[in-house]
């Protein structure tokens, strides 16, 4: 079938049950009609069978479960078994939001895919800073949702693509995304006080392989880069070419941001898992 509305499915060790809420505009929306708990987000590949870092996306919900008190309803191995029975009746790639919610029920939110235009890529985009920062960086907890609605209220009403929040001058990452920039030949991402993200892992194995340096420090807002990024597991490599009022570099999209963006497109089949093997 093809798919223009958001479905929720909870996804229980004997059955799959569909929910509707009252509110279903968006995974956001849904999310914060679900009890607090843990997420992950990220889209399908190969005709939904696969996934770029899928083990490393469901580590973010079986990992610090425990620790919050959490207990999934599902071993992984079902889980994977549950997530190919819904996507089989899908038709094209999806975007797919799993919720470990705190009645320690598994959730799976799922939108059709709608790729971004081929020239945000090719002409880059603005973003914006909002002075704001996870409680818990490590934790993709469904609590951060609800504490930045009013950044992303602003975000929305800017008209930007993104929000990159800035802490003492700062720059983290987005709210939607991990934040790269280049300097003087060296690719630079923040550490600490952000989420790991899947792609931003991936992004800084192919800077290595590409021979582009590293190093783990956030970049000041007035700074003057010669290029920057965002990753993120549904968009992939997105360039940057305004930060607020300021134009990064010349204003046009970077040669290493273009380079890296095709670097990871072009391993993005290979590298992807399978949903179940």
């Amino acid at each position: 079938m093809t798919e223009t509305t958001i479905r929720l499915f909870r996804l229980a060790p004997a059955a799959v049950d569909e929910v509707q809420l009252p509110d279903m505009a968006s995974l956001d929306a849904v999310t914060r009609q679900l009890p607090p708990g843990l997420y992950t987000t990220f889209r399908t590949y190969d005709e939904r069978r696969r996934v770029l870092g899928l083990r490393a996306h469901l580590d973010r919900l079986y990992g610090p479960a425990g620790e919050v008190g959490l207990r999934p309803p599902l071993e992984e191995t079902a889980l994977r078994q549950r997530l190919t029975q819904i996507l089989t009746g899908y038709s094209g790639e999806v975007r797919l939001r799993l919720v470990l919610a705190g009645d320690s029920q598994m959730y799976a939110a799922i939108e059709p895919l709608v790729p971004l235009p081929p020239q945000v890529y090719e002409q880059g985009v603005r973003v914006v800073t909002v002075a704001l920062q996870r409680r818990s960086p490590r934790l993709k907890s469904t609590a951060f949702i609800e504490s930045s609605e009013a950044q992303r209220r602003l975000l929305a009403e800017s008209g930007a693509f993104e929000a990159l929040m800035v802490r003492r001058g700062y720059i983290l990452e987005g709210l939607t995304s991990n934040f790269f920039y280049v300097q003087d030949g060296v690719l630079g991402t923040a550490r600490r006080g952000v989420l790991l993200g899947v792609t931003r892992r991936s992004v800084l194995r192919l800077a290595r392989r590409l021979g582009l340096p590293v190093c783990y420090r956030p970049g000041r807002v007035e700074a003057a880069f010669d290029e920057a990024f965002l990753t993120s597991s549904s968009r992939g490599v997105v360039p940057v070419v305004q930060i607020d009022d300021q134009p990064v570099g010349d204003g046009r999209v970077g040669a290493w941001t273009r380079r890296l963006g095709e670097a990871y497109q072009a391993a993005v089949l290979e590298k992807a898992e399978r949903i179940e093997d």
